[in-house]
This record gives C-alpha cells, structure tokens and sequence, in this order.
C-alpha cells in the first residue's frame, strides 16, 4: 500500500464501524499478469478511501503467502457506503475479481468499546 505508518491507527471514540477486508492473492505465475497495477492500485484506494468524508483510518498487513487483512474505520454506515459507491473503487473492486484475488472476505462490525496502549504512555485511551 501507501506510505502507511507502521503500526495500529490510535483508538477512535465510539461508536464507529470498521470494515474488515480479508483476501488471498492469485499466484503471479498462475494468472500471468497478476501483479499487474496492483501496488498502484493499492495507491490510490488509500488516498482515495482518505478523502470519504467519515474515514478515520485504516491498518493494513499481508504475508509472505499473499494472506493480507485490510481494516477500514469509518465515523458511520454511510461513510462505508460512500466508499463502497465511490466510481474507482467500484472499478479496482472488479479488476480485483479479475486478476489479482483467489478469494476475499468482507465483514462490517459496529465498535462499541475501543482502548489502546503505547509503551511510555501512562494512560490507556479509549
């Protein structure tokens, strides 16, 4: 993805939302071009996804074996489907289908309670 920084996104005060996005990558030999666009893509849904209004954040991982978990938080339901509507993301949704995910998981939870800690911080937020 982008220049993300490494680490979890701070706490947000609740009620909020997240969308969990869980997928598994195509292998590059099966599909051909798999990789094709893909980091740039990936590029552009976050600078993209950070101009919905009601975003609030997002952690990202994958590993080696092409496993990536992508956890969007949003303000509220219609922040998730003013992303969910938005013209690109709709495209890169397809194009992923297409040629570049074996298989993907998307799960929408309401947060209720949200804490954190950073070493050398006295106070746990949230």
């Amino acid at each position: 993805m982008s220049d993300q920084p490494v680490g979890p996104v701070p706490p947000f005060e609740p009620p909020y939302y997240t969308v969990v996005f869980t997928s598994l990558r195509t292998e590059a030999e099966d599909i051909g071009h798999a990789d094709d666009g893909y980091d740039e893509t990936g590029a552009r849904m976050d600078d993209l996804v950070a101009s919905v209004p009601g975003f609030l954040g997002m952690d990202s991982a994958r590993t080696p074996g092409g496993l990536g978990i992508t956890v969007g938080y949003f303000r509220d339901e219609e922040a998730i489907l003013r992303w969910r509507g938005h013209a690109e993301h709709r495209t890169a949704q397809k194009r992923g289908r297409a040629q570049w995910y074996e298989k993907y998981v998307v799960h929408v939870a309401k947060v209720e309670r949200s804490h954190g800690f950073e070493r050398g911080d006295d106070l746990v937020r949230g």
